[in-house]
């Protein structure tokens, strides 16, 4: 026969496991929120831009040939960005310690839509090094794409500049803690209706009908033998203080 769950018992397996429900939750926010602000090492992230826009002579206008092989250099550019013939000197300017390739890993570059524009964004645990980072690449990509490619159209849009009060990009506190909470509940109501499925034990009248299929014809009350005790005493000292003068 196959067993169907109703609404009622889903609140009442709900109700019952509440306090467990709540403290999971909480623990799960609560280790979020500790992870989130003292253990990860806080991220902030610079950007600067660059415009490939390929030189013309005086008097003369851009065509549309001319902006696509802007558009289709950036592509290439990109690729130079992060290549060691541009990192290394970035790392002797800057006498960075780290390898290059671990400052590729930080170093983020695209274009911007269809557009002439390259961004270059580079993340770090300093603010002022990702700023220094991010324009040093700029200005020698700028310097020595005239060597490696054989033209000058490359112009810095815009330096990266620290803020007064830069905010890291990650960890996101917020974030975290609403992906835990919501992780935490799924994981405490599943667990549960886990504890609730494999609780074979019988407490109520129903759980005999349900286990057994036939109806319960009677029930034994609970009594309460503290109360027994007490009057079996009291009705004891009385019998013996009665005795007593019974018999003098």
């Amino acid at each position: 026969m196959e067993e169907t769950i109703s609404l009622k018992e889903i609140f009442d397996t709900l109700k019952k496991r509440v306090a467990l429900i709540i403290s999971i939750t909480l623990a799960a926010v609560a280790i979020s929120a500790i992870v989130s602000y003292f253990l990860i090492t806080p991220t902030y992230q610079s950007s600067t831009q660059l415009l490939v826009n390929q030189s013309v002579e005086e008097g003369q206008a851009y065509t549309q040939g001319d902006v696509r092989t802007n558009i289709e250099l950036i592509n290439t550019y990109n690729v130079i960005i992060t290549s060691p013939r541009i990192l290394e000197p970035v790392t002797d300017e800057l006498q960075l310690t780290r390898s290059v390739g671990d400052l590729r890993n930080q170093i983020n570059v695209g274009s911007q839509g269809d557009s002439q524009v390259v961004s270059i964004s580079v993340e770090d645990t300093d603010p002022a090094m990702a700023v220094n980072i991010a324009n040093t690449i700029a200005m020698v990509f700028q310097r020595d794409i005239v060597d490696i490619m054989n033209v000058d159209n490359v112009s810095i849009l815009s330096a990266a500049e620290l803020g007064e009060n830069p905010s890291p990009v990650s960890p996101n506190p917020t974030l975290n803690m609403a992906i835990a909470f919501v992780v935490g509940l799924m994981a405490a109501v599943g667990l549960a209706f886990l504890l609730e499925f494999l609780d074979n034990t019988v407490k109520t009248e129903d759980d005999i009908e349900k286990k057994l299929g036939i109806p319960v014809l009677g029930m034994i009350a609970t009594m309460d033998t503290s109360n027994t005790e007490v009057k079996n005493v009291s009705h004891n000292r009385r019998n013996k203080n009665g005795s007593e003068k019974f018999g003098a």
